[in-house]
């Protein structure tokens, strides 16, 4: 039987049964002061997979922030086979000034990866993240929520066209998989390009914390655990129903043709059918609205959460259900103790 094998990165090492803390320097301020992100590795006494666990690439992302630490810091490793890199807060400036993007120039560094030693600030910190704690895993899980003023129900976005890549995303257990490479520069593309095999979750809304969907993305994290065997006394789950969006599928961003304030009549998550009405869109007087109705039978996979919008604004994520799909929704909806 192999061994265990230490994890090593730029200035230390994890050898097996350990777990450290780190606060890792990637950059540094104006005053020259370290700007350094905290990592958690936990190094299994048995061999096994290595994985990372990310969150907080846009600094106003919360909800990922507390999977990560509950997993690195509540759960009970002492089974563990294999390797668990944990980054609650990647973008750490952006995570201060709770913002999205980086103070530095507004730079996303989430479109910044592999990273450049020699470039632009975000793609300088983007290396030292990759180099030392990305590219050396197996797997990796980064958690997202939406921008401001919008909530998405909890879903993953990966590559399907990858066998490797589609082998994380169902064992995450999602209902909503939305099958796409991803943006260049992104986490989870950048990773799966080096083996790293990536998927990204999208989970609520920005600046707060969201119990119930933590809770169901600690136990997505178990049944990947599971999958890869780091996690033996765990099964990997069945969400109940699944759809894959794959890239020929129908699905929009629906956005408003009037300016005003919106009264939305659905939920994150909701199914709606074809000529539903979803919101109004009316004036300050009442006046004058405007019906926005679903072009086709779908679930709702992220909503408007400010009421106040421009012409051109979105309004929803709408992605289109086959029948058998929406047949098992409508009936896990129904009878939501049975199981399929």
């Amino acid at each position: 039987m192999d061994e265990a094998e230490p994890f090593t990165y730029d200035g230390g090492r994890v050898d097996p049964g350990e777990t450290q803390n780190v606060r890792y320097t990637v950059s540094e301020t104006y005053m020259g002061d370290p700007v350094r992100i905290p990592v958690t590795i936990v190094n299994g006494e048995r061999p096994g997979p290595t994985g990372f666990l990310s969150a907080a690439a846009h600094g106003d992302e919360l909800n990922g922030i507390e999977v990560v630490r509950e997993v690195a810091h509540e759960w009970n490793h002492e089974q563990l086979a294999g390797t668990l890199v944990c980054l609650p807060v990647l973008n750490v400036p952006a995570f201060l000034a709770q913002e999205r993007y980086l103070p530095i120039y507004d730079r996303d560094l989430n479109r910044s990866f592999p990273g450049n030693p020699d470039s632009t600030s975000a793609k300088r910190m983007a290396d030292r993240i990759f180099r030392n704690f990305l590219e050396p895993c197996d797997f990796g899980l980064d958690f997202h929520t939406s921008t401001r003023g919008r909530t998405n129900m909890l879903h993953v976005r990966a590559d399907m066209d990858d066998p490797a890549v589609a082998r994380v995303a169902k064992a995450f257990a999602s209902n909503v998989i939305i099958s796409s490479e991803g943006p260049s520069g992104s986490l989870r593309r950048e990773a799966s390009a080096v083996g790293a095999s990536a998927i990204t979750i999208e989970m609520g809304e920005a600046h707060r914390f969201q119990r119930p969907l933590i809770d169901t993305a600690l136990e997505s994290v178990r049944s990947v655990l599971a999958e890869f065997g780091m996690l033996a006394s765990e099964v990997v789950q069945w969400p109940g129903w699944r759809t894959v969006i794959e890239n020929g599928d129908e699905k929009t961003w629906i956005r408003a043709d009037a300016g005003g304030l919106v009264d939305m009549h659905h939920q994150r998550g909701d199914l709606v059918y074809e000529d539903d009405i979803i919101c109004t869109i009316a004036n300050p007087f009442k006046t004058e609205d405007t019906t926005v109705r679903a072009p086709f039978t779908g679930l709702l996979v992220g909503i408007l959460e400010n009421p106040l919008v421009y012409p051109g604004n979105p309004l929803c994520h709408l992605v289109h259900l086959d029948e058998r799909t929406r047949r098992a929704l409508e009936r896990t909806r129904e009878f939501p103790d049975e199981s399929l």
